[in-house]
């Protein structure tokens, strides 16, 4: 299983540890990634998905699953939560 939210896209990233003497050595950062269920109104269910911290928190600044779907590009959304926003889009048109 990769270590990228399924919301934001957040992944890891790179850098040093660095040691008192600076030397320098390869580490990696990981995301805090959890499962969590989310409810989708538009949808009418719950959605489990595995997403960091911070994108729980914007989900819950923006006010729910469904507007941040709405306002967030396809590109950072992961391909499961892209076709979540298309059922969401075409079930808010009919």
């Amino acid at each position: 299983m990769s270590r990228i939210c399924e919301l934001t896209g957040k992944g890891r990233q790179v850098g040093h540890n660095v040691s008192h003497a600076n030397n320098k050595t390869k580490r990696t950062f990981l995301p805090n990634l959890q499962n969590v269920t989310l409810l989708s109104d538009g949808l009418e269910r719950a959605v489990r998905l595995r997403v960091s911290t911070h994108g729980l928190r914007s989900v819950e600044h923006v006010g729910g699953l469904d507007n941040w779907l709405l306002k967030t590009s396809d590109e950072k959304l992961s391909l499961r939560v892209r076709r979540l926003k298309r059922e969401l889009v075409k079930k808010q048109a009919a």
